[in-house]
Order: C-alpha cells, then sequence, then structure tokens
C-alpha cells in the first residue's frame, strides 16, 4: 500500500489535469451526469452494502448511475469499462479486483477524456495520470491495528499457555488491495513480538463459505490454533461455524480477529464469538458522488480521500449495533 500511496500522492502533478476536462459534453450540455461503475461483485455483506450506498447516493445526487457487477473477474471490469467508454459517460468509478492490469484500459479512458475514480481499492501503475483520485480505507493501517490488538492480548490469547501463539491467516482474494496490504500491516506490527507466529495463511477469497472451507483444512492440519485472523467478517463468519462443528468455543478456545465491522460480524463480536474487529466502512457512496459533481465541474479534488475509522471490542459491539447501517 505504501508504493500504491506514494503513487496516489503524485497525483496533484500529474493526474489533476484529467478533472479539469474530463466531462463529456453531453453531461455538460445539460447539466447532468452519467456515471459508470464497475462493482467488484457480491462477494460479502460489506460488498452489498457498498453497492447500497452507491445507487442510493446517485439517485439522491440526481447521477444517472450505470451500474455492473463484475462477478470477482477483472476480465469483466474491464468489459465493462469499455462499455462505459464507448457510451461516452462523465465518469467512471471501480472498485479494482485486483490491484494490477489496469493501464490499458485505463489509458483508453484517458484518451476519451473520461476521469477515473478509484473506490475502495487502489491500482499498481506508474503512471498516475489515468485517475483523479483514490477514495477509501488505508488497509495498512487496518492490518496494522488488527496486529497491536493481538500483540497487546498476546498473553490472554495464549490458549494452551505454552508461550507461544500460533495465528491462522484468512485472506482475501489473491493480488487484491485489501488481502496484500491488510497481510502486510498485520505482519509488520507482530513482528515485534517472538511469541506470535502465522502457522498457516491460505485465501478465503472474502467469502463465508471460502472461510469456512480453509478454516476446517486449517483445524485437520494444525494441531495447535491460538488464533483466527480474517481479513473480513464474512471470512470470520464461516470460521466460527467451522470451529463450533470441530467442538470449539470460538472467542475462547480460538481467539478470532477480523476487518469490515458489518452487522453480522458485530452481533457475533457481541455476542463474544469475535473478539476484535477492525472498521472499513462501505458507505463510500455520498463522497463518491460529490467527487464525480466535483470533477465534472473542473474543480480540484484531493488526491487521497481515506475514510474515518475506528475498532471495536465486544462491549463497544453492544453499544453500537442498535444504530448501525450496515
Amino acid at each position: 500500500m505504501k508504493k500504491t500511496l506514494t503513487a496516489l500522492c503524485a497525483l496533484a502533478l500529474g493526474g489533476m489535469s484529467l478533472s479539469a476536462c474530463g466531462s463529456s459534453e453531453e453531461g455538460a450540455d445539460d447539466g447532468s451526469i452519467t456515471m459508470g461503475f464497475a462493482q467488484v461483485g457480491a462477494e460479502s455483506g460489506w460488498r452489498t452494502a457498498n453497492t447500497t450506498s452507491i445507487q442510493e447516493s446517485a439517485k439522491e445526487a440526481g447521477i444517472d448511475l450505470k451500474f455492473s457487477d463484475a462477478q470477482q473477474k477483472q476480465e469483466n471490469q474491464i468489459k465493462s469499462i469499455r462499455s462505459y467508454i464507448q457510451q461516452k459517460v462523465d465518469v467512471i468509478a471501480f472498485s479494482p479486483v485486483v490491484e494490477t492490469g489496469w493501464d490499458a484500459v485505463l489509458q483508453e479512458a484517458k484518451r476519451a477524456k473520461i476521469p477515473v475514480v478509484l473506490t475502495d481499492r487502489a491500482v499498481d501503475t506508474e503512471d498516475t495520470s489515468l485517475y483523479v483520485t483514490f477514495i477509501g480505507s488505508d488497509f495498512v493501517e487496518e492490518g496494522e491495528k488488527a496486529g497491536q490488538w493481538l500483540v497487546d492480548n498476546a498473553e490472554a490469547s495464549d490458549v494452551d499457555k505454552d508461550g507461544a501463539v500460533n495465528v491462522v491467516e484468512l485472506q482475501g482474494t489473491t493480488g487484491s488491495a485489501p488481502a496484500l496490504d491488510r497481510k502486510k500491516g498485520f505482519e509488520d506490527v507482530i513482528s515485534s513480538d517472538s511469541k506470535i507466529k502465522i502457522t498457516a495463511s491460505q485465501t478465503g477469497d472474502f467469502t463465508r463459505d471460502g472461510g469456512k472451507q480453509v478454516m476446517e483444512a486449517f483445524l485437520q492440519s494444525t494441531p495447535k490454533i491460538d488464533v483466527v485472523y480474517a481479513h473480513n467478517d464474512d471470512m470470520g463468519l464461516g470460521a466460527i461455524e467451522a470451529i463450533k462443528a470441530a467442538g470449539k468455543k470460538p472467542g475462547t478456545d480460538i481467539k478470532i480477529i477480523t476487518v469490515d465491522a458489518v452487522k453480522d460480524g458485530m452481533t457475533a463480536l457481541a455476542a463474544g464469538e469475535i473478539n476484535f474487529i477492525v472498521e472499513c466502512s462501505p458507505l463510500l457512496g455520498e463522497q463518491l458522488m460529490d467527487v464525480a459533481e466535483k470533477v465534472v465541474a473542473g474543480e480540484e479534488v484531493p488526491d487521497l480521500i481515506v475514510t474515518e475509522e475506528t475498532t471495536f471490542t465486544p462491549e463497544q459491539a453492544a453499544e453500537a449495533l442498535p444504530d448501525r447501517k450496515y
């Protein structure tokens, strides 16, 4: 993420020119804005809430939203983006399935003078003029928060009290920004405590079924598991199912750390089946529409817009749940 954020910060020099000339003449003539949005998919409760936020915010802002679901396939997103270019939309926004492989299609958008906004996930490219801004979370920081909780609670997490804290990791989609960065941030922080070791790590593809299947395999292959670190709530919830089926008590026999803080995850946290959740807000729609309006109007926008997020313990989750929007 550091490499990506460095590139993002360079937008002030290279990417801002897009914001001044990026709108199509059709949108400028009648005052309306057409946005093409290429969503990753519907792989989790977080993604569903993210989609709802974008669709509702577009409606409230009076923006004509052309929406596509890539079903977690990069080729589908690229096809959608090319379709939006052909339709001459005013602005394109998308949450990249993976970090790499976007230069060609983004060059096509640039040549068509259609500005591109990245939401939730960044891309890895040397040419920062290919997009206007990034709206979303600092995934490295999320991993660091998860790791810091474990460092602070390592003694309590050593279930067998043998002086070692063995962690199994449920990774997100291979090659995606959140999977890469949440892993990096977590590993960087736990490296300060020699007792903590990641003994197994495998992708669950951000899905509940994936988390359950990987956790079932971990329980069979790994003699001692003290902690599960899941890159999102859904995989953590799948792990809970596997842990229960194995006759163990989630949150007690095996500690669980997740990222997202969607309602189902928060409910499990309040019940003590998850021990700690790092928030990653999916409610990016209002910010995205605001940025789209400014870009089409030729206004400059920040090159990096990081959402403010927190963390939750079981007690904090119980307090927050009644007013939780997602």
